[in-house]
């Protein structure tokens, strides 16, 4: 091909030399300005690059073309002859394109997440001011699993939980199926627990003891079971995703009809505090199931666990697989995970910079001696894209077959495993390192990328790699030829891939654990008895630089199993199921229909047959017995009678006519359906829902709100917790309890295994009946035995540890605010330190009159309470008793407060040993001596103060616009009240006698109209004639 400056020679004669030459000097001017302008123009350029900005330009408008609305690029056979096409198996890509076409450079991912993070902090250091961390205790996290085999999140969390470990967490492992790695978690020193589904009451757990719940992969969904129901749904729950096989499928459930399974999936990843993401792609493919709660903590030991794994399989035969020879270079060229539409300049400018090297591979005709392979790989596979790639190779005039497109994920293994050398071909700034680049240095290959910001962060020029300024490629050019050497890799080339794989082995580790640590840090609420982890630029370096990967190899016989064909593997025995359980639904229906109408059926006929029977009966014997007839009221009150009798032996199961002859009935508060497993069934325990929802089925439960109907409001029933179940008994009693002893224990104490054995049961009955110790409060929890105070701390000390810093000042105000005390008067009773315990978890026994006591003044004292939180609380979620956003504000408090009343108001405080039933007085009276404020809580003080509130809370004298908790937490006694209503009583008697007598007075009244006249019937026709022939005889 001639140069370009020589221009088209024109022949003699030619239309255009003759219309050139009429057109006079202005139009040789012209030729001549554009004959200087050539001249300058070639001399400036050399012939390659005016070649490589006509491709340019040509490739410009092609693409141009192809994403325009409705283009449609022909295809040839001829043309696709110098690009050869393989496609493979493309799991999520396809779906990508329509959220990064407009990916520029400099664009980012913000995650809304991060935000809410940061506008949660600000909150906590605006509100809590007054709260202290005393550190009693370790915070403590569950990291949940669906199997223990070996696998890269088994590793990333093991190297995780060690730097956690050494920041101060506590840690527990659950798993739902065991493994080898089971051994792994034991030699770091983290206790292992394997249970099955949360449903099957063998496998319960407290949840409510962690702060935090880690769960890892997509087959840890059978234990969500657990988190998606009442009380564990508040706890913070981080889940880690690193497989993209639920997002593939995620299209295929909503066209095949399974929606009911895509919103299952929904409902665990809405109930997740925050899912986590290995890179910035897999939130895009997830977006389906965004809830705002997604995250991305960069670095996973996947690709080199993956590199490892597939060169033992492929080995040697790789390249022959591929169709390639073992003496041929061969160059892959790889690019960002998202198909933006500047990516073909990033390939463009790859493929100018690689064609100096064609010099060191001659051609024959055929091609048959060209040892140079060129593989563009992509995520992508569109006819477009190849399209592109073709017009490409022809316009910088690649000879056919050196360039070839491989697109899919799953064969991006076998492109950086066959390849000598991988390019880094896209310009765009990306977040985090890529996978790709890390894979291709885990297989041993030299690397050459370009110097955007995180690759200069991670590769170092010619130690582990090569960089060359992205908008300079004759860099790139010098570092193709330096690296591969008469048609060979340069041994220095090969010492830089040496030195990259031991790098990509444990490349993001810091990042990762870093990266966890803060994640926590940002989500987890630490109650202030929690000591706060250390920061983790504390943890010592050798932790956070490489992979555990020593921890593993103790492990003997293990082997790599691929996560994406478990994964599938996983997600199909979901879908199997979910489909069982439709035909089981769909065949459970069409069933119970045709039982109902048959049961309907035999249940018409039998009422048929007895009513004939009873006719027969009482015509037989009517003629027979003497029948008694009585009054309407008798009728009235025998039929009423009747009916009475119904109502009670409807109402009274089994277990309620067990627990009558029986001196205590112990009930048990819960809320949600989490608790039923940790209920008791027998008859001297009874459960009390807080709740509507959520009661047992088929249990004779007390309900809560029917009782009381302020725990219909969200808010008192979560800051009051299991008081609202006090308040609820108390509320009417003698209508529900009918024993002389009352008794309540927490569903928490049951499942730490601190509930009553059925020795101690026993001992607790026969106490009682034998009255050993008088009036007396009976408790089987013990303060100084509580996980939260470890270091046996002092009553006070221990409730200010709870309550962030403020409990004795809440308790001074609250007494201060409810005896009315004022000046410089110390209002906190004494709790003394004198060698013996204290109550907690709620957990105890008291005779009916005296919880009725205590009831009482614990109205006085939650209101109190409640007077001085409601409205900062109630507004924006904060109170001084804990260090962050609290629903349960003050229940920590109140769960003390059985203690100070029963301690001094001169009750006995007996401790039961749960386990063997022996008994111990605690803080007997001899010690109490000038100690107690008996004046205080005696009951005809207490029973004043009640008397006192329930006269301002008469309607008169309450006012409307007052916010007042008191008259809603039970009954209102007062002197006044009796008198009002037997005055309403009395009025309305009179009134409704005045309205008799008025109506008689009417009656008597009343005005009767006169007779007009008296009627006479006129006889008939036939008695007027007989009687005028009867006269008409006598005349004559």
């Amino acid at each position: 091909m001639g140069s370009l400056e020589s221009g088209i020679p024109l022949k003699k004669g030619s239309s255009f030399r003759s219309q050139s030459i009429a057109r006079g000097e202005r139009s040789s001017f012209s030729l001549r300005f554009r004959s200087i302008f050539s001249r300058l123009l070639f001399k400036k350029l050399d012939y390659v690059q005016w070649i490589c900005t006509v491709a340019v330009f040509l490739f410009f408008i092609v693409v141009f073309q192809m994403f325009l609305p409705g283009s449609v690029i022909e295809k040839s056979e001829d043309s696709l002859n110098a690009l050869k096409i393989r496609s493979g198996s493309l799991l999520h890509y396809r779906d990508i394109e329509k959220y990064v076409l407009d990916i520029g450079e400099g664009t980012r991912f913000l995650l809304r997440i991060s935000e809410k993070f940061r506008r949660e902090t600000r909150e906590v250091n605006l509100f809590n001011r007054t709260g202290q961390h005393f550190g009693y205790r370790k915070p403590q996290l569950a990291l949940v699993f669906g199997e223990l085999s070996v696998d890269s999140q088994q590793l990333l969390m093991v190297t995780a939980a060690a730097v956690l470990l050494e920041i101060g967490y506590g840690i527990q492992v659950i798993s739902l199926e065991d493994g080898p790695v089971h051994r792994v978690w034991t030699n770091l020193g983290v206790p292992v627990s394997i249970i099955q589904t949360c449903d099957k009451r063998e496998t319960t757990i407290d949840w409510l003891n962690y702060d935090g719940i880690v769960m890892n992969s997509l087959q840890a969904k059978g234990a969500f079971s657990c988190f998606l129901q009442d009380p564990f749904k508040s706890i913070p729950l981080i889940w880690i995703i690193h497989e993209n096989a639920l997002a593939s499928r995620s299209k295929q459930y909503a066209t095949s009809g399974q929606i009911g399974l895509l919103n299952d999936w929904k409902r665990v990843f809405n109930r997740s505090t925050v899912v986590v993401f290995p890179n910035y792609a897999l939130p895009m493919i997830y977006s389906t199931f965004d809830a705002g709660n997604f995250y991305v903590i960069p670095g996973s030991p996947a690709e080199p666990l993956e590199a490892d794994a597939f060169m033992a399989l492929q080995k040697d035969n790789l390249r022959i697989k591929m169709g390639y020879g073992s003496e041929d270079v061969i160059i892959a060229i790889v690019g960002s995970q998202f198909l933006y539409k500047g990516l073909w300049i990033g390939h463009a400018a790859v493929l100018q910079a690689l064609l100096p090297l064609l010099a060191d591979f001659p051609l024959s005709e055929d091609n048959s001696s060209a040892h140079l392979r060129i593989i563009v790989h992509s995520g992508e596979s569109t006819s477009n894209y190849s399209l592109v790639l073709e017009t490409m190779a022809r316009s910088l005039k690649y000879p056919r077959g050196f360039i070839e497109h491989i697109a899919g994920d799953l064969n991006a293994n076998s492109v950086l495993g066959s390849a000598d050398i991988v390019i880094y071909g896209s310009f765009l700034e990306e977040q985090s390192f890529p996978e790709l680049l890390m894979k291709a240095m885990c297989f041993g290959k030299p690397i050459i990328a370009p110097d955007i910001s995180v690759m200069m962060k991670y590769v170092k020029d010619r130690v582990n790699g090569y960089l060359f300024p992205k908008d300079d490629t004759k860099v790139l050019t010098q570092i193709i030829l330096e690296v591969i050497s008469k048609g060979k890799i340069s041994p220095l080339a090969h010492n830089i891939a040496s030195t990259g794989r031991s790098t990509a082995r444990n490349l993001l580790v810091s990042e990762s654990t870093e990266g966890y640590a803060y994640l926590l840090q940002n989500i987890l609420k630490f109650p202030s008895e929690v000591t706060r982890p250390k920061d983790v630029s504390e943890v010592s370096p050798n932790l956070k630089e490489q992979w555990q990967w020593h921890l593993f190899e103790a492990v003997s016989n293990w082997t790599y199993e691929n996560r994406t064909l478990r994964s599938n593997t996983f997600l199909d025995k979901c879908e199997e199921q979910w489909n069982l359980s439709q035909k089981n639904r769909s065949g459970i229906t069409v069933a119970a229909n045709d039982l109902f109408v048959y049961s309907i059926w035999e249940e018409e006929r039998y009422i048929q047959m007895a009513n004939t029977r009873r006719r027969r009966q009482e015509e037989e014997l009517k003629d027979r017995t003497e029948q008694s007839h009585g009054t309407w009221e008798d009728v009235y009150r025998s039929a009423k009678r009747v009916d009475r009798a119904k109502h009670i032996l409807h109402e009274r199961d089994d277990g309620d006519l067990e627990r009558t002859g029986q001196p205590l009935c112990i009930y048990e508060p819960y809320f949600g359906e989490g608790s039923w497993p940790f209920l008791h069934h027998r008859s001297l325990y009874r459960g009390i829902g807080l709740s509507n929802k959520g009661r047992r089925p088929g249990k004779d439960d007390v309900d809560a709100p029917s009782r009381l109907p302020l725990l219909n409001n969200a808010y008192y029933r979560d800051v009051l917790g299991e008081y609202g179940a006090f308040f609820a008994i108390a509320n009417r009693i003698d209508r529900l309890h009918k024993n002389a002893w009352i008794g309540f224990q927490s569903w928490r104490a049951t499942a730490r295994k601190a509930y009553l054995s059925r020795t101690a049961e026993n001992a607790l009955l026969d106490a009682i009946q034998s009255r050993r110790h008088g009036d007396a409060l009976y408790f089987w929890v013990r303060m100084d035995m509580d996980p939260r105070n470890p270091l046996q701390k002092d009553f006070w000390s221990f409730c200010d540890a709870i309550n962030a810093g403020n409990c004795k000042f809440a308790f001074s105000e609250a007494l201060r605010s409810m005896y009315g005390i004022r000046g410089d008067l110390d209002s906190l009773p004494p709790m003394p330190v004198d060698g013996d315990t204290w109550s907690v978890m709620q957990s105890w026994a008291l005779p009916t009159r005296s919880f009725i006591e205590f009831v009482m003044f614990s109205r006085m004292f939650v209101d109190a309470l409640d007077a001085q939180m409601y409205d900062e609380h109630r507004s924006s979620g904060h109170c001084y008793l804990s260090l962050s956003k609290d629903k349960h504000c003050y229940s920590r408090l109140l769960e003390l407060l059985v203690n100070i009343w029963a301690y001094h108001s001169a009750r006995r405080m007996v401790y039961v040993d749960p386990e063997t039933g022996l008994m111990q007085e605690q803080h007997k009276f001899k010690k109490r001596r000038g100690k107690m404020w008996i004046r205080w809580f005696s009951y005809s003080t207490l029973k004043s103060m009640d008397e006192d509130l329930a006269e301002l809370s008469d309607p008169g004298m309450l006012s409307s616009s007052r916010h007042w908790l008191w008259p809603s937490t039970g009954e209102v006694f007062w002197q006044g009240t009796y008198e009002r209503e037997r005055n309403l009583r009395n009025k309305e008697k009179e009134k409704k006698k005045q309205k008799s007598k008025e109506k008689q007075n009417r009656m008597r009244k009343r005005q009767h109209q006169q007779v007009i006249g008296k009627y006479v019937k006129p006889p008939p026709e036939d008695e007027e004639s007989t009687n005028s022939t009867v006269l008409a005889a006598k005349v004559s």
